[in-house]
């Protein structure tokens, strides 16, 4: 039987549909692809720097000290009767504190006035006899000797009352020294005898220790190099001096600020050779009796103002590898620019700077995150970057306390 392969050799119709898709397939890889537009520059904030007058303040630790200290001590000897005070109360200058026995003192006294009386009589009676011999002398009435002598016994008679009059002084005020009194106004601490103690005249121990604590001294140190700079920035006109009472703000041991200001007093003369430091001495008023002697305290002292200081948003620092603290600027050709800084004090959220930035560069204030030194950024000038710095300190914190 013969077979028939014409059929076999007959084209498909899917055959020129199937070359058709290949040819566009082939055209379409050969095209190159279309560009994508280029990314968008970010956009940051950016504050210009600028110079304001800022006072230099220097932070010193000290104690605070009693303003008047009176050791109470007897001026005469004898045994105490009663004590008047109240302990750990005030008290008033000249007020009664103790009480010593004062029998022998005033028996001491009357007969100070009795002597003193006798040396008035005797010269009652000398002053009339001399008077009277001077007459008679004139008319050669008794002898040149008998006048000198009633002279002299006139005289004589005049010394013993002086005298007289010295010691009844004597022993009144020794008789007022057995009601101790208090030196000075102030508090005072706990006694140290009780009635019926033996006390000495000027004796070692004191009785009792009187402190006036309003106002209250303040003594702080401060370093003889940071004197030295201080004078030199004085000098050179970097830093100017303030006018008037340079004011004292305290910090107490706690860390919280004590309500009342004082002024800085007096500046050490000398300087400690084992420490190398220099004593300032500041007067606080402490009308609460909050302060005691011997606190430790932290003095806030404003020793002088710059008039061309920088202060920059803690936020807008950061650190380098090095530790270092770098910021970013926004260049002439809107290009970011880090840069190396010196730091000064911290003010609230704000840095002193003390070297790297001069005024009228464009700080990156927010959105530094996205740009990176060398990009091109789009800026928007902002007028207070302490606000915003306050704001996202108030924003961060809010959001960690919801986690």
């Amino acid at each position: 039987m013969a077979l028939n392969f014409r059929g076999s050799k007959r084209r498909s119709p899917l055959l020129p549909v199937f070359t058709l898709a290949l040819s566009l397939a082939l055209g379409a890889c050969s095209q190159e692809p279309a560009a994508l537009p280029p990314p968008a520059a970010p956009q940051v904030d950016v504050w210009p720097v600028k110079t304001q007058a800022v006072q230099v303040e220097q932070t010193l630790s000290g104690r605070t000290v009693a303003y008047l200290v009176s050791d109470v001590r007897p001026q005469v000897g004898g045994i105490i009767q009663q004590r008047l005070f109240t302990e750990g109360q005030q008290v008033k200058a000249g007020e009664v504190l103790y009480q010593i026995d004062p029998a022998s003192y005033q028996a001491a006294y009357d007969s100070a006035r009795a002597t003193l009386a006798q040396a008035e009589a005797a010269v009652l009676a000398a002053k009339p006899k001399a008077e009277r011999y001077a007459r008679l002398s004139r008319l050669d009435a008794v002898s040149q000797q008998d006048l000198d002598e009633a002279q002299a016994t006139l005289r004589q008679n005049e010394a013993a009352v002086q005298a007289a009059r010295a010691a009844v002084q004597t022993a009144r005020i020794e008789l007022d020294y057995t009601r101790i009194k208090a030196p000075i106004a102030g508090r005072i601490g706990t006694s140290t005898v009780t009635p019926g103690a033996l006390v000495t005249a000027s004796q070692e121990a004191a009785l009792a220790t009187i402190r006036q604590l309003d106002p209250l001294y303040v003594d702080v140190t401060q370093s003889s190099t940071q004197l030295l700079a201080l004078q030199r920035q004085l000098a050179s006109g970097t830093l100017q001096a303030v006018d008037g009472k340079v004011p004292v703000q305290l910090l107490l041991e706690d860390g919280s600020a004590y309500p009342h200001a004082g002024t800085l007093e007096v500046v050490g003369d000398a300087v400690d050779t084992g420490t190398g430091n220099v004593t300032l001495r500041a007067v606080v008023p402490n009308p609460d009796g909050m302060l005691l002697p011997g606190m430790y305290v932290r003095a806030q002292l404003p020793l002088a103002l710059n008039q061309q200081a920088i202060l920059v948003p803690q936020t807008a620092v950061t650190r380098n590898t090095k530790g270092e603290a770098t910021v970013l600027l926004v260049g002439t050709d809107d290009k970011v620019e880090q840069r190396v800084i010196v730091l000064g004090d911290a003010r609230a959220d704000q840095w002193l700077v003390g070297s790297g930035l001069q005024a009228g560069e464009r700080l990156i204030v927010a959105g530094g995150s996205a740009a990176s030194a060398g990009a091109t950024v789009q800026t928007q000038v902002v007028d207070k970057p302490v606000a915003q710095s306050a704001a996202a300190s108030t924003a961060a914190s809010t959001t960690s306390g919801a986690r």
